[in-house]
């Protein structure tokens, strides 16, 4: 599926700006809510159309659904190259990976603006992959949520259900339980908002390096 803007083909990764605020983000959303297809931005193909992941010729499923909003943020990069000392982990290769939280059931591909409320270092097969918790600011509860600690107020077992659900998803298919960094915290909005800023330090280099020809981009 390919995204449009005023008519013309966009790249979901590349074309929407990340910040719209000092404390709010676009969010471009790949697997609405309650479903279970394993839909992904293809980072390699032009204009980065969102496609249904396969492994071995075969349409991949995650093995239940998943309960929140999923989707990255634009403009951002996690490099393999630069390993985070607290986790002993470099990144995963991938634009950074959010988790929103509110009660609305978003579209495949939609755009909405979002706070950044926090987020889980979590280690995927020896690859950070930072998750980022936030919330819509269209959501009824947006405008009471303002870090980590207020999730629990209004959508209570939400952080600890996160965090359960992206380390045991993959043990259905045999494989091992995924880890965190930082003994597990879901660190803060402040931190989230530095990792988000600094993978988006990351996206400039990659693209620095992709207008002087040394990659594709």
């Amino acid at each position: 599926m390919y995204v449009t803007s005023g008519g013309k083909k966009i790249s979901p990764w590349h074309d929407i700006p990340l910040f719209t605020s000092n404390t709010t983000c676009n969010f471009f959303c790949e697997i609405p809510k309650e479903t279970s297809a394993k839909m992904e931005c293809n980072t390699e193909g032009p204009l980065n159309p969102i496609k249904q992941d396969m492994k071995k010729g075969k349409l991949r499923f995650y093995p239940y659904n998943i309960n929140w909003n999923y989707g990255m943020l634009p403009q951002t990069w996690e490099d393999p190259d630069v390993t985070n000392k607290e986790c002993n982990a470099a990144g995963d290769n991938d634009p950074v990976d959010v988790v929103e939280i509110g009660s609305r059931q978003m579209g495949m591909g939609e755009v909405a603006e979002v706070k950044p409320l926090g987020c889980l270092a979590m280690i995927d097969e020896g690859e950070l992959d930072w998750k980022v918790l936030a919330i819509a600011t269209s959501d009824p509860h947006a405008a009471n949520i303002h870090d980590v600690d207020d999730i629990e107020k209004y959508y209570p077992g939400t952080v600890d259900a996160v965090r359960t659900w992206f380390r045991d998803y993959k043990i259905p298919d045999g494989k091992p339980a995924n880890s965190y960094g930082f003994d597990d915290k879901a660190l803060g909005r402040d931190f989230a908002i530095e990792v988000i800023k600094e993978t988006q330090g990351f996206y400039n280099g990659l693209k620095a390096r992709s207008d002087k020809g040394d990659l594709v981009f």
